[in-house]
């Protein structure tokens, strides 16, 4: 889907008011052992999505082995996955609508 644009509309052509600023929550704050966490369990994650591309196409023999399923839950049937990249995106343009 394509990048949504933020459009920032003056109303009536005037300056807003300026309002007093809402008490927000603090903003996380993230320890340098937290990213190097981070940081490790992503760059492990993109080594086993190279293997597994690897082993797809037929370029390797050993490596990480997919699981599927052989006898599907039937209650997660209607199972949908969370689009983790949308669901940040979403909270970013909620932070920034209410901030404005």
């Amino acid at each position: 889907s394509p990048a949504q644009k933020l459009v920032f509309n003056r109303v009536n052509g005037k300056r807003p008011q300026v309002l007093p600023q809402q008490v927000s929550a603090p903003e996380e704050c993230y320890t340098l052992a937290h990213e190097e966490n981070v940081r490790f369990v992503y760059e492990a994650w993109q080594q086993v999505e190279q293997q597994l591309d690897g082993s797809r196409s037929g370029e390797s023999t050993c490596g990480p082995v997919q699981y599927v399923e052989k006898t599907p839950n039937p209650r997660l049937k209607n199972f949908v996955p969370i689009d983790l990249e949308e669901w940040w995106a979403q909270q970013f343009l909620a932070k920034i609508e209410n901030c404005s």
